[in-house]
């Protein structure tokens, strides 16, 4: 099976909205899937209808291999959800709510006690089994959650803001999990808002908008098509800004000319091609400082006392090498060392703030 999940023009409409407009996406089989979307754009009703929730308008999916319309029972065995909302019941313990799961999806009984203890102790949570779910923290509800989830060992796991309120500690713990699960060869479905989570977890990401697909690659690469978008809106702004001079230098005075000419060298500097670049050096000196200053490249520098500089410098091959260089030749240790580059918070804040279009990314 290549795909985990492959939806056929999905269409969910409430009434005269259309929630998820004729959706065409494809998750591979054993990956961590990374699913974003504002709010109200179609990210839960795609879910929902996903895991066999609610029925589509129109269009299809497959889910695990089998039909979400003429299969869904199969689909259900085959998938696991952790809902934003514990959905336990309160009143039973958490070895109750376990059992109670186990017993619905069909889970052999020699086979319960075990699973339960394995996956308690690897969320941490053992010590309270015999504890009512209403008398749980924020954070021991959600592991009972994800304990109830994975009993019947489901190859697909839907994860819907999984970490929202957590602490650090137990954000961990669950991310650890995740990563755990993948190297068993399950597929992971994680709807979150937290995009550090995303781009530390997820193989592929997917960004739905007004209903459609408005996006869909590797976080990294929907970084660098950012990266390039942004690099060629300014050689555009620089070209027709010299195009235009040009045409007006046609007709200026002598005088006018050169006039003309620096409103070109103005307007290509402040187009030009440029990465922010931060370094911790930690025996930085005015000299050294002042080496970085006047280098051809470095448009704009700034020192912070804890010995980091912050530069602008011009977007090349050679600038970062030229930098280290720099500081080695003049005794400069390097403790740390990043550039500035779009994150995918940026990606998602463009994405989503283009106006429906349609059809499939």
């Amino acid at each position: 099976m290549k795909y985990a999940v492959e939806t056929f023009d999905l269409t969910k409409n409430y009434g005269d909205f259309t929630a998820v407009d004729k959706l065409k996406m494809k998750i591979r089989n054993k990956s961590i899937f990374g699913f974003l979307g504002p709010n109200g754009a179609g990210k839960t009703t795609t879910v929902k209808v996903l895991t066999c929730l609610a029925l589509p308008t129109s269009g299809t999916a497959t889910v695990a291999g089998y039909d979400i319309l003429e299969n869904p029972n199969e689909v259900r065995q085959k998938i696991g959800m952790i809902p934003q909302m514990v959905s336990l019941y309160g009143d039973l313990t958490v070895k109750e709510n376990i059992h109670m799961c186990a017993d619905f999806y069909g889970v052999p009984e020699d086979l319960i006690e075990s699973r339960a203890d394995e996956l308690m102790e690897m969320m941490d949570i053992k010590y309270a089994e015999n504890k009512y779910v209403s008398q749980l923290s924020g954070g021991m509800k959600q592991k009972a959650s994800v304990v109830a989830s994975l009993i019947h060992q489901p190859d697909i796991l839907f994860m819907d803001e999984p970490t929202i309120g957590l602490d650090p500690t137990t954000k961990r713990i669950l991310w650890n999990l995740v990563e755990e699960l993948h190297s068993e060869g399950r597929t992971i479905i994680l709807c979150s808002h937290d995009m550090y989570e995303v781009e530390l977890l997820c193989d592929d990401v997917g960004i739905i908008n007004n209903g459609v697909l408005a996006a869909f690659n590797t976080p990294q690469a929907l970084k660098d098509a950012m990266i390039n978008e942004q690099k060629n809106v300014k050689n555009s702004k620089r070209s027709n800004i010299a195009k235009i001079v040009e045409e007006i230098q046609k007709e200026a005075t002598p005088e006018e000319y050169a006039a003309y000419d620096k409103i070109k060298d103005h307007a290509e500097e402040e187009n030009r091609d440029t990465r922010q670049l931060s370094v911790i050096i930690s025996n930085l000196n005015d000299e050294l400082f002042n080496q970085l200053k006047n280098l051809s490249i470095t448009y704009n520098i700034t020192k912070q006392s804890s010995g980091r500089i912050t530069l602008d410098i011009l977007d090349s091959d050679e600038s970062v090498t030229e930098v280290i260089s720099t500081i080695i030749m003049n005794n400069g240790i390097i403790t740390s060392i990043s550039t500035k580059d779009p994150s995918l918070e940026d990606v998602f804040v463009k994405v989503t703030a283009k106006k429906k279009e349609g059809g499939e990314i």
